[in-house]
């Protein structure tokens, strides 16, 4: 996303009504329809304390957590569950990795469930024109085009969003306007007293609370989408979207206590408030909005996983840009896992109705963590208001551990599978995080200052064969003055590694899309270089060609020869040969592993085992490419005592 979309204009509300407000915009599609058990509740004191609850959690909750205490704590204007996790970490506080991955596993399972329970309730409605169409085989396609072109990106259709939400947005207010005016009553909901009476007093008034909270699914997607599209637009627009959904709210709830209000079979209470000859408007406008909010929460599982691919903690994958915004991504092995648990969710649960008791519990499992890290940042920050402080967040963590609780209640009717995936999700990520503690507690570099020495006696030494005339080995160290250990182990203490010319590689991606930028450091003159190659993150990785081309500018300039070390082929072809040496590392045998150990390794492989492999992760050319596994030790090694039996070798014995 552009900058100018962190701007406050007219220009960036639009394109933030696209892009933030899409899944807590088209809850109305679904929350009254749960929350009345399909036109079953429909008493005074039951649409009225719901209302109230609705009111009054969008009021605490989206209002007042989101949009004014979190979209205060950025990380670089980044938000999002991890950007507290970054924030917190620079202060070296360890146990906020459990809530941070707590929230990321959620956010993920979010994934699966959203897209499916929302382009299912849009298109459901076609119901209520022709009570018989198969509705499945629609959503079924609509999932999986989205799906499909993520891989070309969203640029052209993207600049849709803005005017399509908006026209939807207005369409909410319409409705409810239109509801409201027939029953004013409703407006008693703003008192509190209603949802109070709700839980305390009406039968089944804790059980919905569940439903209730779905109103404000997407309320994440308020401070996660906060470096897309900066929190004054956000605010701003906050403003205008939340009154357009208390109304319609107002609206449904209207209809609902109206004389006579029935559902029928496969009708829904968001297409009963609508006037018949606006039907197919609704059906369209309604489909085109849950693709939107489906789409805007695709891009966030992205930002996501490239967030916790940063952070370390998930391995390498395949990161397309499709436009040349570099927030926009594409990452196919998560675009088609989310497609796959979609059709997945579509195929389990088949009707919206159905979907919404699986929807919710992983959402309010990441509020609640997202609430322990902001408050715990704040008393960071502000020590002195840490009381009050600690006020409003209780209140906050009350009214979430109340929903949470209601939501509970849904696991064996679908509640069971947000939890499995949430729990899937959760223990590979923290198994990866405790492998990767285990990696990280060996020695990562050595001083280039001990290399030095030891190319030069490999270099020198007559009864080693030369490997190759240039022999590459990309590295993960920043700087010239050091090398990573498990370079050096592949270099030295296997069968010496002998080159004419050693390079050390290392690579970074610009935040510009285009632009090839290198610098050469000398470690030892015509034997040992370091090269720095920076790519825009759109430029193809085509790591040999490129290592040529430096080559060949070194030769021009006269710092190399330019000539195969091999005699037999020496001046004989136009190229000199290259190899290039990646590496991975494994855990040595003779390390005294406990058995959560060994599961953290046996986890950290199956997550390694999704991403890129070595060459395909410094985007070599496999042709020329060694692979070469490194064993590191990463606890104290297995100590066995061996005793020698007695064997007399004299002399005298043999005669």
């Amino acid at each position: 996303m552009s900058d100018s979309s962190h701007k406050i204009s007219l220009a960036g509300i639009l394109i933030t009504t696209g892009i933030v407000f899409g899944d807590i915009g088209t809850s109305p599609l679904y929350v009254f329809q749960a929350i009345t058990g399909g036109g079953q509740h429909i008493s005074q004191d039951f649409i009225l304390g719901a209302l109230s609850c609705v009111i009054w959690t969008l009021i605490l909750l989206a209002t007042v957590k989101y949009i004014y205490f979190a979209l205060n704590a950025d990380n670089n204007g980044e938000g999002g569950i991890f950007a507290l996790f970054a924030l917190l970490k620079k202060r070296r506080i360890k146990w906020v990795i459990i809530p941070a991955l707590i929230g990321c596993a959620t956010l993920l399972a979010d994934g699966f469930i959203t897209p499916a329970i929302s382009i299912s309730s849009a298109v459901e409605g076609i119901r209520n024109i022709y009570p018989t169409t198969p509705v499945i085989p629609i959503v079924v396609t609509i999932v999986v085009a989205l799906f499909i072109i993520q891989q070309f990106g969203t640029a052209a259709i993207g600049k849709m969003f803005g005017p399509v939400m908006l026209i939807w947005f207005v369409f909410l207010g319409y409705l409810g306007l239109i509801n409201v005016a027939h029953n004013p009553f409703v407006l008693n909901a703003f008192n509190p007293y209603y949802a109070y009476n709700l839980v305390a007093n009406v039968d089944g008034g804790f059980a919905v609370l569940g439903s209730v909270f779905l109103c404000t699914t997407g309320a994440e997607a308020l401070y996660s989408d906060l470096g897309h599209c900066g929190k004054g637009n956000i605010r701003i627009n906050w403003a205008f979207v939340s009154i357009l959904l208390f109304v319609n709210y107002l609206g449904q709830a209207a209809l609902c206590l109206s004389d006579g209000f029935k559902l029928e079979k496969g009708e829904t209470v968001f297409y009963a408030m609508v006037p018949d000859y606006l039907l197919p408007f609704a059906i369209i406008i309604a489909t085109a909005a849950t693709i939107i909010a489906s789409q805007a929460l695709i891009t966030g599982v992205f930002t996501l996983m490239n967030e916790a691919i940063k952070l370390k903690l998930w391995t390498n994958l395949k990161v397309k840009y499709p436009t040349n915004h570099k927030g926009q991504i594409y990452i196919p092995f998560i675009n088609w896992v989310l497609m796959a648990g979609c059709l997945l969710v579509i195929a389990i649960f088949k009707e919206s109705s159905a979907m919404e008791h699986s929807y919710g519990l992983a959402i309010t499992i990441n509020m609640v963590m997202t609430s322990l890290l902001l408050v715990f940042l704040l008393f960071l920050k502000q020590p002195k208001l840490k009381l009050i402080y600690g006020v409003i967040f209780g209140v906050f963590l009350v009214v979430e551990t109340i929903f949470l609780m209601s939501n509970l209640g849904k696991i064996i009717s679908g509640g069971w599978f947000t939890l499995i995936l949430s729990l899937g999700f959760f223990l590979l990520l923290f198994l990866y995080f405790k492998a990767r503690e285990l990696r990280t507690s060996i020695t990562e570099y050595v001083p280039m200052d001990e290399v030095k020495p030891m190319i030069t006696a490999v270099k020198n030494d007559p009864g080693i064969t030369f490997e190759a005339s240039n022999l590459v080995f990309p590295t993960r160290s920043d700087s010239c003055k050091k090398l990573d250990l498990t370079v050096y182990h592949s270099l030295f203490m296997k069968k010496p590694r002998k080159a004419d010319i050693i390079w050390f590689l290392h690579l970074d991606i610009l935040n510009e899309p285009w632009g090839i930028h290198y610098s050469v450091n000398e470690v030892l003159d015509k034997t040992c270089y370091y090269v720095s190659l920076q790519l825009g993150f759109k430029e193809e990785h085509r790591i040999e060609y490129m290592m040529r081309k430096i080559h060949d500018h070194m030769v021009e300039k006269g710092e190399l020869s330019g000539e195969s070390v091999f005699q037999s082929v020496k001046g004989k072809f136009d190229e000199i040969d290259f190899k290039f040496v990646v590496l991975n590392s494994r855990v040595a045998m003779d390390n005294a592993l406990t058995p959560f150990q060994q599961i953290c390794v046996k986890a950290y492989r199956f997550v390694k085992s999704t991403g890129l492999k070595p060459a395909e992760d410094f985007g070599l050319d496999k042709t020329n490419v060694i692979v070469d596994y490194i064993p590191i030790s990463v606890t104290a090694q297995v100590d066995q005592e061996l005793t020698e039996d007695f064997e007399d070798y004299s002399e005298k014995k043999r005669r």
